[in-house]
């Protein structure tokens, strides 16, 4: 299994590396099965992340015929009202920097990674604002970071108050630190449950929540 875990300027740190580290340690105790690389949609070069600055080498193109898994994470950036800022803090707010994403390659590549019937598409924290935005999850389930569940609602899509959604060949996991969440979730789901519990020990961090997933019997009550 190929993880592909995507950066584009202004990318948060630590949606990347946590997921990366849960799948990254599981490629040691599958012996390999399970494979992980840092891409980017122009392909290999020196990223950088959002506020604070730290940039993370991408070693290759983002390619959904190649990746098993795709994960997208989310924006570090300015998190104040856009209203309250200056113009040139206004480049470094969080819906921004999302919105620049627009104008790369990315979006035409996790349409494609969409519509493949054997490709994964997970998001950590705002991923999934920029999915949205590109118009990919209208009708979908998903979830974000709590400050941006309105939005994503806004664009058509189904915004669910949960750590992580299962949407089938979408995961999407809420604020920044669920992305261990979501990289454990992953790895029970594709490789198994013991390889996962082995993982979860080592890390010393217990999956928070209920996985949300449209099945099972339905609440009949709302609040």
């Amino acid at each position: 299994m190929l993880a592909q875990f995507v950066l584009f300027d202004g990318f948060d740190p630590l949606d990347v590396i946590a997921p990366y580290e849960v799948l990254q340690f599981a490629s040691m105790l599958t012996e390999g099965a399970v494979q992980v690389e840092l891409v980017s949609a122009e392909g290999p070069r020196d990223v950088p992340s959002g506020l604070p600055p730290l940039s993370l080498k991408a070693t290759a193109l983002l390619d959904p015929e190649r990746a098993d898994v795709i994960v997208l994470p989310g924006a570090a950036g300015d998190v104040r009202d856009p209203a309250e800022l200056s113009e040139d803090e206004q480049a470094n707010a969080i819906p921004a920097i999302l919105g620049r994403t627009l104008e790369t390659d990315l979006p035409r590549l996790a349409k494609e990674a969409l519509e493949r019937e054997d490709t994964l598409v997970a998001t950590v924290c705002g991923g999934s604002l920029i999915l949205a935005m590109a118009g990919l999850t209208e009708g979908r389930p998903a979830t974000t970071h709590h400050l941006g569940l309105d939005v994503l609602g806004a664009t058509g899509t189904i915004a669910v108050d949960a750590r992580v959604v299962d949407d089938g060949d979408l995961i999407t996991g809420g604020g920044v630190t669920s992305g261990l969440d979501v990289g454990l979730y992953i790895l029970e789901r594709e490789v198994g449950p013991r390889v996962a519990h082995k993982v979860e020990k080592l890390f010393e961090h217990e999956r928070r929540g209920t996985v949300w997933a449209r099945r099972g019997a339905a609440p009949a009550l709302a609040f």
